[in-house]
């Protein structure tokens, strides 16, 4: 047997069964993402990568060959596939049991993706299978699981407002509408998560609003993904602006996502969220009631 094989068992499931919250391990392939671009685009160094977050207890591995921090530029589909492609054959070829994800938002990245041997499709624009036909249908044709994430645009209006009334109900409502047009047009409900999109386009406190109600999305019944690694609204909170040490916030943002009833989190640091998420877990899976808004007053 390889030594570099995954530990992943063979006969593993497709998405989360709520017994446990997952976490997703971020693998960016580009040369610009705002906290580790250019450490891993290169196929060897990815490829290491990969290895080190499976056996540091990831549940899945999101490749993205498109950096979406803001203002980065757009490399479009076929340039996409050079980054994505020798780096997911790679890792495919060395981790045959993993569950893999690409992120994208290009209907072509994603159909050659899942002909190599992606799992999930996690997609960053909103829903893009809703402006781009392709999309949909790629994604009802293979049955595969779709991140759908919220992602409305600019987060102030010109005049300097917040576009949100009520941050919580909006993104709620949005989902709900995104989900109702993919099954439409032939996308098992089964196999949607949401994600609430922190981070993208919103401030820091809507940010921080959409966390305490998270509660309210996981209510509807779609799998959460909470992806909060290294983000800014962390680096306001804590006024802290270097990305990379904004791990302790990231894992107290992941244990309150627990408590909320997130079913994976998308991080970066994989080895301490897989600790705190095993941790509150354990604190929370039990009884829910302990980790509720309200319960010490019970």
């Amino acid at each position: 047997m390889d030594p570099a094989a995954s530990p992943v068992p063979a006969e593993r499931p497709l998405l989360p069964d709520g017994s446990r919250t997952w976490v997703m391990g971020i693998l960016n392939l580009t040369p610009d993402s705002f906290s580790d671009g250019g450490r891993f685009d290169r196929p060897e160094a990815a490829a290491r990568q990969a290895q080190r977050m499976l056996a540091a207890g990831a549940d899945v591995l999101d490749l993205g060959a498109q950096s979406t921090r803001p203002g980065a530029a757009e490399i479009g589909a076929e340039a996409e596939l050079e980054r994505l492609l020798p780096v997911l054959r790679a890792v495919r070829s060395a981790h045959p049991a993993a569950l893999l994800s690409v992120d994208t938002f290009h209907a072509a990245v994603a159909e050659v993706a899942l002909a190599e041997g992606a799992d999930w499709l996690n997609d960053v624009r909103g829903g893009s299978a809703l402006r781009d036909p392709a999309m949909a249908a790629v994604v009802a044709a293979a049955g595969c699981p779709y991140v759908l994430m919220h992602n409305r645009g600019d987060s102030r209006a010109m005049d300097g407002l917040a576009v949100y009334e009520d941050v919580m109900a909006e993104v709620r409502a949005e989902l709900l509408a995104a989900t109702d047009q993919l099954v439409a047009a032939g996308v098992s409900s089964g196999r949607i998560l949401w994600d609430p999109g922190l981070g993208f386009a919103k401030t820091a406190e809507q940010n921080l609003v959409l966390l305490r109600g998270l509660d309210r999305l996981a209510a509807e019944g779609f799998p959460l993904l909470v992806g909060p690694s290294r983000k800014q609204f962390i680096g306001t909170v804590l006024e802290e602006p270097r990305p990379r040490a904004r791990l302790w916030g990231t894992a107290a943002v992941c244990a309150l996502a627990v408590s909320r009833g997130a079913a994976v989190l998308r991080v970066h640091d994989v080895g301490p969220i897989v600790q705190t998420v095993r941790m509150t877990d354990a604190l929370c899976r039990q009884d829910l009631r302990v980790c509720s808004p309200g319960a010490a007053m019970a």
